[in-house]
């Protein structure tokens, strides 16, 4: 991903206007009185915060055309959202806003699917987990969470879990100077050769597969498309599709038991 090309979304980045602090305050007040073009000279006033800020999602192959735009709305929700009153620079109120939607955009888009409802039920209980830390002055607990929802402790519990962003198994966890712990360095390794032997042979059936199957089961299982979607994609019948995912998966049980 490239962050430091001039032109993102069609803004030259190296023409960017920096504003001051006290700049910002002055325009915060009058977009919050209702004029619009200090609300506009805000937010072009502050792109270069959103730059600096998704660049720490290099790593996850995403479209940096695309980042900019969700930090962006992030930006814009500080700006509408920011309280005058608060005795805090306006970046450091809006870094975890920007931060805090490019995460939800990238949740929203994991090809690991969670249901709406499920969603819905963590956005819910995230905002209320935030309230009660300031009502309490400590992290509530599930139970006074699911208090406040009206609902039952597991269901707020499975609902956190399922939004956690996924972690890289070479996400670093500790480093002293020498070698780096990485997560996979973590990871129990299989107890039995025959576990090893197993993985071996699965690779090796996936491997004997044509393109054409190779990617239908990667639509299929790894991206979460229906069987209608790959066919749109691929250009062939969803019946095609079928046929096509059912007999390669076949050939890999087929070849992993032989």
């Amino acid at each position: 991903m490239q962050f430091n090309k001039v032109e993102i979304c069609g803004i030259n980045t190296a023409k960017l206007k920096v504003l001051k602090e006290s700049e910002k305050m002055e325009l915060l007040k009058k977009a919050r009185a209702g004029n619009k073009k200090a609300r506009e000279e805000l937010i072009m006033g502050n792109l270069r915060l959103v730059l600096s800020v998704i660049q720490r999602f290099s790593n996850r192959g995403e479209n940096p055309d695309d980042l900019f735009q969700v930090g962006c709305i992030g930006l814009i929700k500080a700006i509408d959202n920011f309280d005058l009153s608060l005795d805090v620079r306006f970046s450091t109120y809006a870094c975890p806003m920007i931060i805090g939607e490019v995460r939800r955009h990238l949740r929203d888009n994991n090809p690991v699917r969670v249901s709406r409802s499920v969603r819905d039920t963590a956005y819910h209980a995230m905002q209320v987990r935030e309230r009660l830390i300031n009502e309490l002055e400590r992290d509530p607990t599930p139970e006074e969470i699911a208090k406040e929802l009206g609902t039952d402790r597991e269901s707020v519990v499975i609902a956190l879990d399922a939004i956690v962003e996924p972690v890289s198994l070479n996400e670093p966890v500790y480093s002293d100077g020498g070698d780096t712990i990485y997560v996979m360095d973590q990871i129990g390794s299989p107890e039995t050769d025959e576990s090893w032997l197993d993985e071996i042979l699965l690779r090796q059936a996936i491997s004997e597969l044509n393109p054409r199957e190779k990617k239908i089961l990667w639509l299929r299982f790894m991206a979460g498309k229906t069987q209608m979607e790959v066919a749109s994609e691929i250009g062939i019948s969803q019946a095609q599709v079928s046929r096509l995912e059912k007999g390669a998966i076949k050939r890999i049980k087929d070849n992993n038991r032989a």
